[in-house]
């Protein structure tokens, strides 16, 4: 498959960084070329609104940064942030504009304030318009511009990072038809940082393919658009999940087609996702993304009459920390409405809980996909009661098992539940797509390719009974096997052991032993020759 430009420039960025960032972790130096290339997309952004909304002149062959500076210096400062900020939900100051930026470097005039001072300034500026405030507020705070990784003084340190900024701004923005490839870039980027992150760098990131499946899935249905889709990712980590929904709707590249929601604990893994929405072309108006615990308190929600209820989705999609600790000794669980009527999950494994508050926000007729771990196919105990209550409610769809080594940092085999609340039949797909057929072996990791994932979706979507692949099961059978949902279970594996014909192999080794013996006469022959 040959590689895209966004690929490849990927690629080169990638070993740039491994050049420039000396001592420091690829993992923590992502802290700082993700940010700057996200700079570069609003500063790019904004000159782009300057220009078709005919606010500067640049037909005499000026810069659009010198014709923004003229604009700033005839109509003031303060009115031009106001407009800017108004419509693009951010604004930024002529001086801290990526080619201010660029061409101070080039002078050799940026000092170490510099970057202190455009990273205030843009934090000031994004208080402007109040109803975009919380999706740009502080998205550059955890840069820390005084690590010692980046260098041992603060000329050092600053020397690392206008490389840093060169770097990007070598790069092309722009593929062969004209079309914004920073976005990809920046996607590309995040994926090959997860990679070398390891265990940790999985946290934040799921493997596309993986994405791909999940957003096939819960969009399967939709032929055409003319509502605004509306999906949510509890542990919506980059935000690349969100994005491959969007990626799967008829309509859905269309700004407005897909509304997004999203809760991420981490803080720098939730400025990604910020980030990443963003330079894929989503606007602040169509994404509502929180920094907060999913588990801790429950968001998010609608009012209707003066009062708030539950949000409800069109697709919920998720790939949860995997059994993960949480806090049910402290805080009273069994009064928290979305765990009310099927149990709470134990304190050392939260996975249900996730799943619990993933269809606590899922519509009647939307449709929920989550990556989860072997163990909540048949651990007991209140893990039991939950699969328990879940299918006496006939909200379980589909149990997908999938391939070992798809994730990075670990070879766990995981699953994918497919759940929903608008099932006729009480049967419940058990698919095992973690054959040598599903997947391609690609030194240590296993990857899926267009064909499996397309294979995978086909069977679940026609609910197809395939010999040793896949099966429906009368709810009613797995309540007699104890609600236990692991997929060999009930999809029998394909005995691919040789089969010996004992009969066959009893006349060969006559056969031999008849040999052998006629042999062992003609040696005997042959002595008694010799020794006469």
């Amino acid at each position: 498959m040959a590689e895209s430009k966004a690929q490849n420039i990927s690629s080169q960025l990638w070993a740039i960084a491994n050049d420039l960032r000396g001592t420091m972790d690829a993992s923590s130096f992502k802290d700082y070329i993700l940010p700057f290339l996200f700079y570069k997309y609003l500063s790019i952004h904004q000159e782009e609104y300057l220009v078709n909304n005919d606010l500067v002149d640049i037909s005499d062959g000026k810069s659009v940064n010198e014709a923004y500076k003229e604009l700033v210096e005839d109509a003031g400062l303060e009115a031009c942030l106001i407009d800017i900020a108004g419509t693009l939900g951010y604004a930024i100051n002529p001086e801290d504009t990526w080619a201010s930026l660029t061409e101070s470097i080039h002078n050799g005039s940026v000092i170490p304030s510099d970057y202190q001072r455009l990273f205030e300034n843009f934090n000031k500026n994004a208080e402007i318009n109040k109803e975009a405030a919380a999706d740009f507020r502080g998205i550059f705070n955890y840069i820390n511009l005084g690590d010692s990784g980046l260098g041992s003084t603060t000329a050092g340190r600053t020397k690392t990072l206008n490389a840093v900024v060169t770097k990007i701004d070598e790069i092309e923005y722009k593929d062969e038809s004209g079309k914004d490839i920073l976005g990809e870039i920046y996607e590309y980027l995040i994926g090959k940082f997860a990679a070398n992150a390891g265990k940790k760098g999985g946290e934040f990131y799921t493997p596309h393919e993986v994405s791909q499946i999940l957003a096939k899935i819960v969009t399967g249905n939709i032929q055409s658009q003319t509502d605004t889709f509306t999906v949510y990712d509890p542990t919506m980590g980059s935000g690349s999940l969100l994005l491959t929904v969007r990626n799967e709707l008829p309509d859905g590249s269309r700004q407005g087609a897909v509304s997004f929601y999203g809760q991420e604990l981490n803080t720098v893994t939730y400025n990604l996702a910020r980030m990443n929405l963003m330079m894929h072309g989503v606007s602040y108006a169509n994404m509502n993304l929180k920094r907060a615990d999913t588990l801790d308190a429950d968001w998010p929600f609608d009012t209707h009459n003066g009062i708030e209820v539950p949000k409800k989705f069109d697709a919920v999609v998720a790939n949860p920390p995997y059994s993960q600790n949480w806090d049910i000794k402290n805080i009273d669980r069994e009064k928290d409405v979305r765990f009310k009527g099927f149990g709470v999950a134990p304190a050392s494994k939260a996975d249900y809980a996730f799943v619990l508050h993933g269809l606590h926000h899922l519509d009647e007729k939307g449709t929920m996909a989550i990556v989860l771990p072997h163990g909540v196919l048949f651990r007991g105990a209140s893990e039991g009661k939950i699969r328990e209550n879940i299918l006496k409610e006939n909200l379980l769809d589909a149990v997908i098992g999938l391939p070992a080594n798809l994730f990075y940092g670990t070879s766990i085999a995981v699953n994918i539940l497919v759940l929903s609340k608008h099932k006729t039949e009480p049967k419940t797909q058990f698919i095992d797509a973690s054959g040598e057929d599903f997947f391609k072996k690609e030194t240590n990791n296993n990857v899926l390719l267009p064909e499996h994932i397309d294979r995978i979706v086909e069977i679940f979507g026609n609910k197809e009974e395939v010999q040793y692949v896949a099966t429906l099961v009368d709810n009613a059978q797995i309540a007699e096997n104890d609600y236990n949902l692991s997929v060999s279970s009930y999809v029998e594996a394909e005995d691919k052991r040789e089969i010996i014909d004992i009969n066959k192999l009893n006349t060969e080794v006559v056969a031999t032993v008849k040999r052998i013996d006629t042999l062992r006469a003609d040696i005997d022959e042959i002595i008694k020759e010799l020794e006469g």
